[in-house]
């Protein structure tokens, strides 16, 4: 499967590509923003999730979660907001935007593996 990473931040990037890469996901595409991490997505339909910051300049993830939910060939494309925004608020609004779940940083390797399990169903 192939998974799109979306964050302003290339450190942040790497960690969560190489997480991926210990969980045996190889195919990793990756965006600096929100309008790059659109771009990416428009060009490469067969993406199966995607794995996006909030705070981004240009296009923020909460942006770009709308504008993917917006697309009907993505409307049902799994969506994990990684993010420092941690508040009951912020996890809400992100939830009716359309993400299927949610990470806060910083994180381990488990807690990707679990929340990826949980969005793709299988047990983590």
């Amino acid at each position: 499967m192939k998974l799109l990473v979306v964050d302003d931040s290339s450190t942040m990037r790497r960690i969560i590509k190489n997480t991926l890469a210990r969980l045996g996901y190889k195919d990793i595409l990756e965006g600096e923003d929100g309008v790059q991490g659109w771009d990416v997505l428009h060009s490469n339909p067969d993406i199966g999730m995607l794995i996006t910051d909030w705070n981004m300049p240009e296009m923020n993830g909460l942006e770009l979660v709308k504008k993917v939910r917006g697309d009907e060939r993505f409307k049902d494309l799994p969506i994990i907001m990684v993010t420092t925004e941690g508040g009951k608020a912020e996890v809400i609004t992100a939830l009716k935007a359309g993400v299927n779940n949610y990470i806060v940083k910083p994180f381990t390797p488990q807690v990707l593996k679990e929340k990826l399990g949980a969005v793709m169903g299988i047990e983590g």
